[in-house]
């Protein structure tokens, strides 16, 4: 929760007129638990858009996250109904994402140019793979955490939703 991109990430939704609510997934932070290899890092969004949904019924809504949070918010809402998916840094080295193949909602990928978690060529290989709609911007940064770039992150960010 306290990073400077999902900071970045959170600062965009707002300056778009959304409501947003950030959390630190189980074992992060000061948060309680033990990381789960993503299952239980999926149970956590969802239970975090519960609360959320709760308090805001009917509101539509739209799910964004940060590296190994983006393929959290991606798989669990190709199984739900947001307006929007939105992942920043999506880490394209580990696991399975051939959901996404068949995951009608619209996606945002924002990526930085040099990313060693998500290097440029081999989000663009995948994201041919991806269902559309789907849109895939890269940003000159100087790293995973867009060194450089957070400004023109944001202004990424803040674009998606008008």
């Amino acid at each position: 929760m306290h990073n400077k991109v999902v900071y970045r990430i959170a600062r965009g939704r707002r300056r778009a007129g959304a409501m947003v609510l950030r959390f630190n997934f189980r074992g992060v932070g000061r948060s309680a638990g033990v990381h789960d290899r993503g299952a239980g890092e999926v149970d956590d969004a969802r239970a975090a858009l519960g609360y959320l949904r709760e308090r805001c019924p009917g509101l539509p809504y739209s799910m964004a996250g940060f590296s190994f949070g983006s393929r959290v918010i991606m798989e669990l809402g190709c199984s739900m109904s947001p307006v929007r998916l939105i992942a920043v840094g999506f880490p394209t080295s580990r696991g399975d994402f051939d959901y996404l193949a068949t995951c009608g909602i619209p996606k945002y990928f924002v990526q930085s140019t040099i990313d060693e978690f998500g290097p440029k060529e081999a989000l663009e290989a995948a994201f041919q793979g991806f269902a559309e709609p789907k849109n895939l911007e890269f940003i000159e940064a100087g790293d995973h955490f867009f060194a450089g770039a957070l400004e023109r992150l944001e202004e990424a960010i803040t674009a998606i939703a008008r």
